[in-house]
């Protein structure tokens, strides 16, 4: 035999348009959405976080290494391109 509902239940459906039977799943998966995206987001700031103190941890070690009289221009700090074609 299948598994019967109370009648009330069974008449819920009755009462639900289509767009709106589906609501619940909705309301679900938007909210496990907006969780796991805050648990990512939090999980990125946090290793940029980590990143950042151990370039200044680093930086705050070796002055000497940061410590330049002139200020240097971006295209004296990288090597120059050459295409390989």
């Amino acid at each position: 035999h299948c598994l019967r509902l109370p009648g009330s239940w069974e008449r819920w459906g009755q009462f639900l348009s289509p767009p709106a039977a589906g609501i619940h799943r909705q309301i679900l998966f938007a909210t496990v959405g907006c969780f796991v995206g805050y648990q990512l987001v939090k999980r990125a700031e946090y290793m940029h976080a980590k990143v950042d103190r151990e370039l200044f941890e680093y930086i705050r070690h070796h002055p000497a290494d940061f410590d330049s009289a002139e200020k240097k221009r971006i295209g004296q700090l990288l090597e120059d391109f050459h295409p390989i074609r």
